[in-house]
């Protein structure tokens, strides 16, 4: 239900906007002087506390800042003022939606007037916020729906074409590209998306486009490094072994410029976690967090075989399959202290020692409460398959102690190069370097080990290649581990009708195939930085098993 604005809120939104203070911030915020705006609407702040208007304004600059929890606490002042104020109501959706928040950010705009519902930038913020909580048809109209009013809008239409391609409907996603590419030929994300859907291939007349355009100098870098891929794959497709990779690698070092990775952070992380999570601390947290058994987690590196786990899961008639779902992230983003109040704070995890036992059933819920948006059916267990929650097992099971965990793992070497040729939309900075993946693998083998010397049992191993060895026996282990009985679904996964919302989407729609399993030796001759830095554990990858 719309809320309109009162006759008061308008009349005090006109007097408002008379202020001379804010006057000259709307001025500065034009001319982007937001340290001037910012002043002049504290004055205004300072005389009138309570003006919606300067509140509204305020938040703008937070959220263009970065700001994002400031910028939500100053548009809900606003809206606590004058809760039929549209556009803050409209700026608190994508404040919460940046936020990964999405489920409370449709909440907001389904509230807001039919006619602030028409404009073209709503039309957008809501359709992704509605992907984003697998709303996905709702979303695919609203997209469809931009572009037959603006066909120039190249951005929606490849949002439009991964849509399409998460529900199944991959030719008109395809589509949907060479749509764009009618706008603007060089559009890399086009490009780059048509090479990501893993059933097309490229014809004579697309590789040579793609040569013309990656060898025509100026472009820029965001289209560039996306034609590479796009051109990596189309060689791949006709086994052109080195053709392909010097095109990945010629691609992968423009973004690796771009996302400048520290590896070493990601070590220094599992170090810290392996100190704080003992024997004695879990022993002393036992029985905190919601005992609502409901999740299952799916971790491990992109690329291990997940999607194709969750795929076999979600057959199943008592588990729902969701996404790669951001709660457990935002959830710990929200815990950490805000360096500019407190520089000094302890760092997560460390910062988990002193949160009262209390606490972590109380984020427990706040997960299962977040998450609710992503439940579409009445199914006992649902899936969050986020694989990077794999350096954040100690939290899982700190707020919700019964929730089930399983390790997808895959050979380094077949993992990383299948990530080295995937060009993701963001995240995963580690796999834009070969050294960097291998350092990335071995940090995650070890943080994995350490949960089966102190939690043994706790996760389930899963490895890939042994899943498409023998297909029926992983797949009951994995069932006893889950404590269900076996059900035939779960070996005809790919029948099963769902939206997939991974770049394997295509792949799990299909019956296992076993000769794409060492496809990646083709290319083994040029992994050799990334075998010096996995070491020991390219030998020893999958020695551990959690459950025997």
């Amino acid at each position: 239900m719309s809320i309109a604005p009162t006759q008061a809120e308008l009349d005090a939104m006109q007097a408002s906007t008379q202020d001379p203070d804010i006057a000259r911030a709307n001025d500065a915020m034009l001319a982007d002087d937001f340290v001037s705006a910012e002043r002049f609407l504290r004055s205004a702040l300072q005389r009138r506390p309570n003006d919606f208007v300067a509140l509204r304004m305020l938040g703008e600059i937070a959220a263009s800042a970065g700001f994002l929890t400031d910028a939500e606490a100053l548009f809900r002042r606003a809206l606590e003022q004058a809760p039929g104020f549209a556009y803050a109501r409209l700026h608190l959706a994508s404040a919460l939606h940046d936020q990964e928040r999405s489920g409370e950010a449709v909440a907001e705009i389904e509230k807001l007037t039919d006619d602030l519902l028409e404009f073209e930038g709503v039309k957008d913020l809501r359709a992704d916020a509605l992907g984003r909580i697998g709303e996905y048809e709702q979303a695919i109209d609203l997209y469809q729906a931009i572009v037959r009013a603006n066909p120039a809008n190249l951005d929606i239409w490849t949002r439009l074409a991964f849509l399409l391609k998460t529900v199944g409907r991959s030719d008109e996603g395809v589509e949907a590209c060479r749509r764009a590419l009618e706008v603007r030929g060089d559009y890399g994300e086009a490009w780059w998306l048509l090479a990501d859907f893993k059933t097309f291939k490229f014809s004579d007349e697309d590789i040579e486009k793609l040569r013309g355009l990656i060898g025509t100098p100026g472009r820029a870098a965001e289209d560039q490094l996306r034609l590479h891929f796009a051109l990596g794959k189309a060689l791949e497709d006709r086994r052109d072994a080195a053709g392909s990779f010097e095109q990945y690698r010629a691609g992968n070092e423009i973004r690796a410029a771009q996302v400048m990775n520290d590896p070493w952070r990601v070590t220094g992380l599992v170090e810290r976690t392996e100190r704080l999570f003992s024997p004695d601390f879990l022993a002393d947290h036992a029985g905190s967090g919601d005992p609502a058994p409901d999740p299952i987690f799916i971790v491990g590196l992109p690329r291990s075989g997940s999607t194709l786990v969750e795929q076999i899961l979600a057959s199943h008639p008592t588990i729902e399959g969701t996404s790669e779902l951001p709660d457990i992230y935002v959830l710990i983003r929200e815990l950490e202290p805000d360096p500019r109040i407190a520089p000094n704070a302890t760092p997560y995890p460390e910062l988990l020692a002193d949160l009262a036992i209390q606490r972590f059933r109380e984020l427990g819920a706040l997960y299962l409460e977040r998450t609710r948006f992503q439940r579409k059916t009445d199914r006992t267990f649902f899936i969050d398959k986020m694989p990077n929650n794999w350096m954040h097992i100690g939290f899982i099971q700190l707020i919700l102690p019964n929730a089930k965990i399983i390790d997808v793992r895959r050979h380094p070497l077949a993992c990383g190069f299948s990530n080295f040729k995937q060009l993701y939309a963001r995240g995963q900075e580690f796999s834009y370097d070969l050294a960097h993946f291998g350092r990335h693998y071995a940090d995650y083998v070890r943080l994995m080990a350490h949960w089966d010397r102190v939690s043994p049992g706790r996760v389930h191993r899963l490895v890939h290649e042994r899943l498409v060895e023998d297909p029926e026996a992983e797949i009951r282990r994995l069932l006893d581990y889950l404590g269900l009985p076996f059900d035939e679904a779960c070996l005809n996964f790919h029948a099963t009708k769902r939206p997939v919302r991974t770049v394997s989407a295509e792949q799990v729609r299909q019956p296992i195939r076993k000769d794409v399993v060492e496809s990646w030796r083709a290319f083994e001759a040029e992994l050799g930085q990334m075998k010096d830095a996995l070491g020991p554990t390219l030998e020893h990858w999958d020695d551990a098993q959690s459950v025997p």
